[in-house]
């Protein structure tokens, strides 16, 4: 499929920016341009550092020598637009007006507005894929407990879609014909019910739902919540930074690092044992929950994200959840690979980009 396309793909971070360089789907160069943290402080929005990422973003082909008068697509990660479903998307005015004013903070944000900006000048097609607001979500599944609170849709979806893809292919089965549980395990964790090519329940990684993990709360006691919001100890920007970005391994440990945690367990620090173990509970308790939403039918469960690499967190998922169905782990993340494979689909008319309404 599309062996001859040469496809650029972005994939902003909030402390790095990840290029890939694509002919078809064989990647010829891959690198993590790195923004310290006080490159990143001079900004007062994702927005304003636009300029900024684009400028190293080119200066740094140019100096690896990628010619980008060939390029024949750019594709970025998708940011906060609006809930949409799975797929691939030009990048229309439209989706770069919703990038420009999402529905959240993300530096996923910014990779439609970069592959739009070099796409353009190269006349290459622009795309997003399998952005983070994907919303496959049964309608029983959005409904809370309040008419004013929905659940959302935000997660790891690109991710999620490409790894369950992959073990299909791995069992000899289309993804459209079985059910299976994903579990990305990064700086945020988000746990999937796939059925049959949708993905029909998953908690809302971003900003307030699920286990914890290494940045972020995950679903906490309300009542105790609101009294700490309540107390104005802290600002606006504080609580959120407590809910994603300064929660989970962070609030507990001081560390988002699972590898620094392990070594503390190593040294026979048991609070740090807790609190690693804490973590694990919570997928494992997300996991059990998603079996239960498929009615118990589950060909596979599949640990990924960067976490996944961590033989202790899979473990004890594993002792957790084994009993569910089969545990498969496919460590890492494989967003660029999934970018260049939804580009060189639509550029061979394998697939046709969705409209964006």
């Amino acid at each position: 499929m599309g062996d001859n396309f040469h496809i650029l793909v972005i994939n902003p971070g909030s402390t790095s920016t990840k290029i890939g360089y694509f002919k078809g789907l064989e990647m010829l160069t891959e690198f993590t341009i790195r923004h310290s943290k006080d490159e990143i402080a001079q900004f007062d929005t994702l927005q304003d550092q636009f300029d900024f990422r684009l400028r190293i973003i080119l200066d740094e082909l140019q100096r690896r020598n990628i010619d980008l008068d060939g390029l024949d697509a750019v594709i970025g990660r998708g940011g906060l637009i609006k809930p949409i479903p799975a797929g691939v998307y030009e990048v229309t005015p439209q989706i770069r007006h919703d990038l420009q004013h999402p529905i959240g903070h993300h530096a996923s944000n910014l990779g439609g507005l970069l592959a739009h900006h070099i796409a353009h000048k190269h006349k290459a097609r622009a795309f997003i894929a399998d952005p983070v607001v994907v919303d496959e979500l049964q309608d029983v599944a959005r409904i809370s407990g309040l008419p004013e609170v929905p659940r959302q849709s935000i997660f790891h979806a690109l991710n999620q879609k490409v790894t369950a893809r992959s073990y299909a292919d791995l069992i000899h089965k289309r993804y459209e014909d079985i059910n299976l549980i994903v579990a990305h395990l990064g700086g945020g964790i988000s746990v999937g019910a796939h059925k049959q090519g949708k993905i029909v329940d998953v908690n809302n990684a971003l900003d307030g739902e699920g286990p914890f993990s290494p940045e972020r709360a995950g679903t906490l006691p309300a009542g105790a919540w609101m009294r700490l919001v309540q107390s104005e100890k802290y600002t606006h920007k504080q609580l959120r930074r407590m809910l994603s970005g300064r929660g989970g391994l962070v609030a507990h440990l001081g560390t988002n690092s699972v590898q620094e945690v392990i070594k503390r367990i190593e040294a026979g620090d048991e609070h740090a044992r807790l609190i690693l173990d804490a973590m694990c509970y919570g997928v494992g308790k997300q996991i059990g929950a998603m079996a239960a939403v498929l009615g118990g039918k589950v060909e596979g469960i599949i640990l990924t994200g960067g976490i996944a690499h961590n033989q202790y967190v899979c473990d004890y998922i594993r002792r957790m959840c084994g009993f569910i169905g089969p545990i498969h782990v496919d460590a890492g993340e494989n967003e660029l690979q999934a970018l260049a494979f939804n580009a060189a689909a639509a550029l061979d008319g394998v697939t046709t980009p969705l409209p964006y309404e």
